[in-house]
Parts: C-alpha cells; sequence; structure tokens
C-alpha cells in the first residue's frame, strides 16, 4: 500500500474505478444530481472510515479496561463526533 502525507480528506483529487450497483448509483443520482455523485460518495466513504476508527478504539479500550456499557459507548462515539467538528482532523486507525 502506498504511504501518502495525507490524512483522509485531504490531498488531491483521484480518479479511481467504483462499482455499484446500478439501482444504488441511480438513487444517488436522484438525491444528489449527478454533479455531486463523487462528494456524496466521498463523505459516505469517510462516514464510514470514521465509524470503523472509532470501533477499532472501542475493541482496544475494552480489551485493555473490560466492556464498556451502551451508555458509556454512546457518550464516546459523542465525544468522537465533537472532536472531529471542532478540529476537523482524522485519528490515525491502527
Amino acid at each position: 500500500m502506498d504511504e501518502t502525507p495525507y490524512s483522509v480528506g485531504e490531498g488531491p483529487a483521484t480518479r479511481v474505478s467504483l462499482s455499484l450497483p446500478e439501482g444504488t448509483a441511480a438513487a444517488i443520482r436522484r438525491r444528489v444530481g449527478k454533479r455531486e455523485f463523487s462528494a456524496f460518495i466521498t463523505e459516505a466513504v469517510e462516514r464510514e472510515l470514521r465509524g470503523q476508527i472509532l470501533d477499532e478504539y472501542l475493541a482496544d479500550y475494552e480489551s485493555r479496561k473490560g466492556p464498556l456499557s451502551e451508555q458509556e459507548q454512546q457518550r464516546a462515539r459523542q465525544i468522537f463526533d465533537e472532536v472531529f467538528a471542532e478540529e476537523g482532523e482524522w485519528p490515525a486507525a491502527g
């Protein structure tokens, strides 16, 4: 895998090939239009990455400290979202 100096959401745009079911692609076009298709996909992928990073963090925390309650997990998600909103930065996955 290439190591780049860019974090998630940074750097110049790069073309990638993406295959989606036609119904999914059509639903996206109807919702956001043809011109905003890439932005919609980018935002969806970044949300998924953020969720995976948080899940990794929670799993690591629980392996070290023990299980979290549902309420504690929700609070962690809230804090995580607030940090993203304030700083606009991505934590490192790991």
